[in-house]
């Protein structure tokens, strides 16, 4: 396959020099499949922030540790110190005394390296004093069980999509701190889908909840983990719906529906660089090889 020069000179922006090279020498085996890599402003040559995403880990087993392992390698060539972690932290039933294993042994590297993790609660997490232990785990620097920080440009809302979480409130702090955030790029992250084609698909009780908040207030990207697969959504009103549940859990089989960009079962974490006019997703396998690149522009 040829790649005009343009084509080159944008995918070696969105990676840096080392994944330019390794992208393009194994452009037969991943880039076919993938999408065309966006166009990046003609100034965007170093993104304002950089960080990772991905679900659905906590197992301990050789496919948790082989996708630390492409988060570590991707680190090497594109450095990041922030890494949202979507819940399922912890399996089978959020038990703290595991966390040596299914956390801070295949994260070492990027632990010592400074990376710092922002977790939410999943469904396994709860079932141990309700994920309170974890709450309070520092590796998983969380505020309460839904809170909001802010880096560079975005500002990041952690929510807590439990059965049993206290949706009143959660749902009133939400709203509060969406119309307060001055921030021009807005992520949110839960552990439970909204939109996705895997085992549990649609949730339309989140569609109903959260999707008219994510539309007034301009959220851009929302990611989930709960389906374990890999999901990228075409923009809805506005907002990507991202599913990074492939962590180290058992991948599952996806469809694909009428919102969906790409979908791919396979274990992966996803990569999001942050410009001043545009975010770039990317999903990358055990592999190291970029299979998924989707682009979301930011609306004046």
């Amino acid at each position: 396959m040829k790649l005009k020069r343009r084509h080159l000179l944008a995918i070696a922006g969105l990676s840096g020099l080392g994944g330019f090279l390794k992208i393009l020498g194994n452009q037969n085996a991943s880039v076919s499949n993938a999408h065309p890599a966006p166009s990046l402003s003609p100034t965007a040559s170093t993104p304002l922030l950089r960080f990772i995403a991905v679900a659905d880990t906590g197992t301990g087993t050789k496919n948790q540790y082989a996708v630390a392992k492409a988060m570590q390698r991707y680190h090497q060539q594109n450095p990041f110190n922030l890494a949202i972690l979507a819940g399922d932290n912890i399996y089978t039933n959020g038990e703290i005394e595991k966390i040596r294993e299914v956390f801070e042994k295949p994260y070492q590297y990027l632990l010592q390296q400074g990376v710092k993790f922002q977790a939410c609660l999943g469904n396994h997490d709860i079932r141990t004093a309700n994920g309170d232990l974890e709450v309070s785990y520092p590796g998983f620097n969380m505020a309460g069980r839904y809170y909001t920080f802010r880096r560079e440009t975005v500002q990041v809302f952690a929510l807590d999509t439990n059965h049993n979480a206290d949706w009143t409130a959660q749902m009133a702090w939400l709203e509060q701190e969406l119309s307060r955030s001055d921030a021009p790029w807005k992520v949110v992250f839960g552990h439970h889908q909204i939109y996705a084609s895997g085992m549990y698909g649609l949730n339309q009780a989140f569609v109903d909840r959260f999707t008219p908040l994510f539309k007034k207030y301009r959220v851009q990207l929302w990611i989930n983990g709960h389906e374990h697969h890999y999901e990228r959504s075409r923009p809805i009103d506005g907002t990507t719906y991202l599913v990074c549940g492939g962590g180290g859990a058992e991948i599952r089989k996806v469809g694909h529906s009428e919102w969906t960009a790409y979908a791919a079962s396979r274990f992966s974490f996803a990569a999001i660089e942050v410009y001043a006019d545009q975010m770039i997703i990317s999903g990358i396998g055990t592999d190291n090889q970029v299979f998924d690149r989707g682009v979301i522009q930011l609306r004046s």
